[in-house]
């Protein structure tokens, strides 16, 4: 089994930049060196280290292909208003931003499974309160052009300060395909826009 990961930093135009992510790459590092809290343990789970040396790795593996995430157009960010107050700075509740994404894939019986972290973080605005925010989250995979998953998360952010940013988190572990036999599968995430009302 291999797992492959990559980081994708989004800068404040949603554009895709390489980079490793100090807190988010940190998590990471203590999920493998043994995260009690398992808060962004996105690989298979804990290994005694006497498993993972037993454990070999193909060349075939370590090549194997781990679809990369794009964000979708014009949605790395989302404002939520005091309601008729679209568009209005004075009547913002709250800006949330994707700011980071991470990917490993696993490779068993002729299948690749997915494990995708979204990281990002909640502001509140002039007409922020402490509450609970309930974030519209959407993970969309295509092979070419055909959709052959979809998954929408209701993320809950607890925001106790209304200074200040708030770290969120989402971690989905339920994509699995057979493997591709060309590098044609894309993984897009982002907000989902909010029902006209």
């Amino acid at each position: 089994m291999a797992f492959v990961r990559e980081f994708v930093r989004f800068g404040s135009a949603g554009l895709p930049t390489r980079g490793v992510v100090l807190g988010l790459a940190l998590a990471l590092s203590a999920c493998q060196s043994g995260d009690k809290l398992g808060a962004l343990n996105i690989g298979g789970g804990g290994q005694s280290p006497a498993s993972a040396e037993q454990e070999t790795v193909t060349v075939e593996e370590l090549t194997a292909y781990c679809p990369a995430i794009t964000l979708g157009e014009n949605r790395a960010v989302r404002n939520s208003y005091l309601r008729g107050g679209e568009g209005d700075a004075a009547k913002l509740v709250y800006r949330a931003a994707i700011m980071d994404t991470t990917r490993s894939c696993t490779y068993a019986g002729g299948n690749t499974s997915m494990t995708i972290g979204i990281a990002g973080r909640v502001i509140p605005g002039p007409a922020g309160t402490t509450g609970t925010v309930r974030l519209p989250l959407r993970l969309t995979v295509y092979q070419d052009t055909a959709e052959i998953h979809s998954q929408r998360f209701e993320h809950e952010v607890a925001i106790t300060d209304t200074v200040g940013a708030t770290q969120f988190v989402v971690i989905d572990r339920n994509f699995s395909m057979p493997n591709p036999t060309s590098r044609n599968v894309r993984v897009i995430v982002g907000f989902e826009e909010a029902p006209a009302r």
